[in-house]
This record gives structure tokens, C-alpha cells and sequence, in this order.
């Protein structure tokens, strides 16, 4: 049964079976091919489905067990990129990687994650949630040899993302995310357009919709840069404001092992709350009481009725086991605070 009060969920990835990729690493190629790839990837939807569920998660995801890259699982299905020129450029003022290019005026041929999320549909009964990459994270992650502008690129993207949200809704959707992780480093481009572009993606939506911001995934390039930040890393500084006004109706941050200051949350007050409880970087699994103390902390700066207790970002690097049993405390430690926090209105039915 799903929970009305601190309903808990994963931000999104979860690790593949050894099966179907190769296990602890980020992005790994496919074990299988053509058919056999296609029932292999639903079996591993299957499963991580399972798992959620038995381990007690109120919102289920996909796992991103049918794509390999959050990103470039989307744009590999549009027309107007080539996938066989690529070029390498700085992803995110962090990292060089080799990226596709488009070439010509991009388009959604057809639905992408359409007919995998009606396959998570038909897995169960609990709001199910979906995850999109957001427009300035897609542009990152891409090189331009056509429009020649990061924004216009941008608004294509968001016309296109829209397209595929409002199917996703009709699919049986309840939740549709947006991975905007280059809302933490390209600020001005974030306060120019960027906020603009993702209510454009999340327009006309009866969905719920949520905007995810973190610091990466736990692999070496994110947690050196993270390294540089400082004592304390101030960026939701700069987004919190504006989305604090936006159409997005939940915002999903880091927080647990982070730097980031608790009280930044304050800045989002009146929006839900997607709160990072479990950290991605380490493979040591929180116990529910650590887990419970980062959701007292932050329930000093959104109240009880708004809080969604998470992970801080995909787990997809970790391993299964390791995975499968933060999403046990993640669990285990809502339900302390749930406990806590119904307390006192139950003594006032009384």
C-alpha cells in the first residue's frame, strides 16, 4: 500500500542484472542482442519492479532498465543527430566525453519510452514514475553543428520532451521527472532560459512533474569535482528561487553526506520536497536511524505533508545488493519519522 505521508521513492536508475550489462559500471553496453536483448531488458523491468516493491518503496520506477544512458537513450531515437559523427567536449565543466552531433533540425519521429513505461504500468498497482532528461541537460550533452544556439537548441528539445510526457501520461504515468543536473553549473543560462524551457517540457501535464537536481552520480569525475566545492555547496542558491515560482510541482535535491546546507530547503517552501536521504557515492548502507535523522533535519524547513524521501541520485554504478538494501533503509527510516510526525495528530483525534 502506498503511503499518503512521506511516500518514498528512488530518484531513478537502478543497477542491471549482470545479464544484461556488465555490473558497476555506468553506461555499460548490452549483453545481448536483438530479440533476446528486447524480452532481457523487460525481464530486468520486471525484476527491479519486484524488488521495489517487496522492499517496500511507495513509487515505483523503471530502473532505467531498458536504457542505457539517461540522455542519450532519448536522443539516439530523434531524428537530426548522428550518432556515427561524434566529437568530445565538456560535459558539464567537468568531464570530456565523445558525444553525438546534430547535424539538422531534430525531431520525435515517434514515441521513445512510450510503450517500456505501459509495460511498467501493467507491473503495479502504485504510482509509477518516470524520468526524462531536461533540455539544458540534453544540450550538454551533445555537439551543436546546426542551430548554432544553445537556446534554440534547448526550446526544440523542450517542444519534443513535451511530446513524449504527455504520452507517457496517457500511458498511465503519474509522475514524470526531469534530470536537470546542469542547473548546478550553468547558472546564467539556467536564469536566462533554462527555467523557462522546463516548464515549456512540463506544460499542459496533469501528471505530477519534478525537476532533479544533484551532484552525479558516485563516479570519479563527480566526486573530485565535488571535491573543489567547498564546505559548503550553495548552488540550489541559484535555482531554488525561481523554481520556488515555476510550474514544476516537486523538487528532488541531494542532501544526505552532501554539503549542501539543510536549510537551502526553505528557499522551495510550498513546493514538494524530493529529498536525497541515501548516498549514491558509498557502497556502506545507511541504517534507517541515519536515514530517519536527514528527514527530522529537513522537516524543520518543509512540512511533513510535502517531504518525498529519496536517494540523492541513480544508484545504477552500485551494486545490486548495495542498492537493494539502502533502498531498505530509505524504507525503514521513513517510517520511523511517519511515526513520529502521526503521533501527535493522532493524540489530537483523541
Amino acid at each position: 500500500m502506498s503511503h499518503s505521508l512521506l511516500p518514498t521513492s528512488t530518484v531513478g536508475s537502478l543497477p542491471k542484472p549482470s545479464w544484461l550489462a556488465k555490473p558497476e559500471v555506468l553506461w555499460s553496453p548490452w549483453e545481448l542482442t536483438g530479440d533476446v536483448l528486447v524480452e532481457g531488458k523487460r525481464d530486468a523491468l520486471r525484476a527491479a519492479v519486484h524488488e521495489q516493491e517487496r522492499r517496500g518503496l511507495d513509487i515505483i520506477s523503471d530502473g532505467e532498465q531498458t536504457r542505457q544512458h539517461f540522455v542519450t537513450t532519448f536522443i539516439e531515437h530523434l531524428d537530426g543527430v548522428d550518432f556515427e559523427r561524434r566529437e568530445t567536449v565538456r560535459i558539464r565543466d567537468r568531464y570530456d566525453a565523445s558525444v553525438p552531433t546534430v547535424v539538422g533540425a531534430v525531431s520525435r519521429r515517434r514515441p521513445v519510452f512510450v510503450d517500456d513505461a505501459a509495460f511498467l504500468r501493467q507491473q503495479t498497482d502504485r504510482p509509477i514514475k518516470w524520468a526524462l532528461p531536461g533540455p539544458m541537460t540534453m544540450i550538454d550533452t551533445l555537439a551543436d553543428r546546426h542551430y548554432g544556439s544553445r537556446e534554440k537548441l534547448a526550446w526544440e528539445f523542450a517542444t519534443i520532451l513535451n511530446q513524449e510526457a504527455r504520452e507517457l501520461e496517457a500511458a498511465g504515468v503519474d509522475i514524470i521527472q526531469f534530470d536537470e543536473p546542469a542547473f548546478n553549473v550553468f547558472f546564467d543560462e539556467m536564469k536566462d532560459w533554462g527555467i523557462a524551457a522546463l516548464e515549456r517540457a512540463a506544460e499542459g501535464l496533469r501528471a505530477e512533474t519534478v525537476v532533479h537536481i544533484c551532484y552525479g552520480y558516485g563516479i570519479a569525475a563527480n566526486t573530485e569535482w565535488k571535491a573543489t566545492l567547498g564546505p559548503e555547496w550553495r548552488q540550489y542558491e541559484e535555482s531554488f528561487p525561481l523554481l520556488q515560482r515555476s510550474s514544476i510541482d516537486v523538487i528532488s535535491l541531494e542532501s544526505h553526506h552532501s554539503h549542501v546546507p539543510v536549510e537551502l530547503i526553505e528557499l522551495i517552501r510550498g513546493k514538494k520536497v524530493m529529498l536525497g536521504a541515501i548516498d549514491v557515492a558509498s557502497h556502506e548502507v545507511e541504517t534507517p536511524h541515519e536515514v530517519a535523522e536527514t528527514l527530522r533535519r529537513a522537516l524543520e524547513f518543509v512540512d511533513a505533508d510535502k517531504l518525498i524521501p529519496s536517494t540523492n541520485c541513480g544508484m545504477a554504478p552500485l551494486p545490486r545488493a548495495v542498492a537493494n538494501d539502502k533502498i531498505s533503509a530509505l524504507v525503514a527510516g521513513a517510517a520511523i519519522v511517519r511515526a513520529e510526525v502521526s503521533e501527535p495528530s493522532a493524540l489530537a483525534a483523541r
